[in-house]
């Protein structure tokens, strides 16, 4: 009962989607501080600024305002907080929102996790509910996302996902991050390779069955 009053709860409250272990909620200014904790592990930034933290008068002046204006907007896309369904502990956030200056449909996927979340399968149980979210429920052709080519963590993750390498390429970064000359790795899987993927998976599901009936 209590697991139950508890999601109902959790529905009035800005949740947009539920996994076998996740819950995404929308942020709200009460979280000002979960996110200047997941800022100012120097583990969390080292891909991002090179260890740096980010300000907590920058979350909540700039970042925080930023996800929050998504909710306003038509399309259900967005950047959530991520937290475990039944604890409710904050984990970090995702975020899938179509890309700048990319074609209509067109869909990045991201995500920032604390550290003690990783190696636990939830960035990839996330990023797999949301690339299904946007290809069967919000109009997406393509979701594409962007890593450093040495962060090897994040990369196994996409591609555990069904994403497949595009390409390595260069752009300006502000800070600097180790590996950063070896460049950044592009991502993608277009609505027909996810859909290819999903029927080959079904398919070898269903001959295992018969194999074991």
């Amino acid at each position: 009962m209590w697991v139950a009053s508890r999601l109902m709860e959790r529905s009035v409250q800005g949740v947009v989607l539920e996994t076998e272990r996740l819950v995404f909620r929308q942020f709200t200014m009460s979280d000002v501080d979960r996110l200047a904790g997941l800022d100012a592990d120097p583990d969390v930034m080292r891909f991002i600024t090179g260890g740096v933290a980010t300000s907590r008068g920058e979350i909540k002046d700039d970042i925080l305002p930023a996800f929050m204006a998504w909710y306003r907007r038509p399309g259900g896309y967005g950047c959530w907080a991520a937290e475990e369904r039944f604890t409710e502990e904050f984990l970090g956030w995702f975020r899938f929102h179509p890309r700048r200056g990319g074609r209509s449909g067109e869909i990045v996927l991201g995500f920032r996790l604390r550290k003690a979340a990783w190696g636990k399968g939830y960035a990839t149980e996330g990023s797999r509910a949301l690339i299904q979210k946007g290809f069967t429920e919000l109009g997406a052709w393509r979701v594409v996302a962007e890593t450093m080519a040495v962060n090897l963590a994040s990369r196994r993750v996409l591609e555990k996902a069904g994403m497949n390498l595009v390409r390595v390429f260069h752009q300006p970064w502000p800070y600097q991050v180790d590996g950063r000359e070896l460049g950044d790795a592009e991502y993608a899987v277009s609505k027909g390779e996810w859909e290819q993927l999903n029927g080959i998976k079904h398919r070898a599901d269903s001959d295992a069955e018969s194999n074991h009936s």
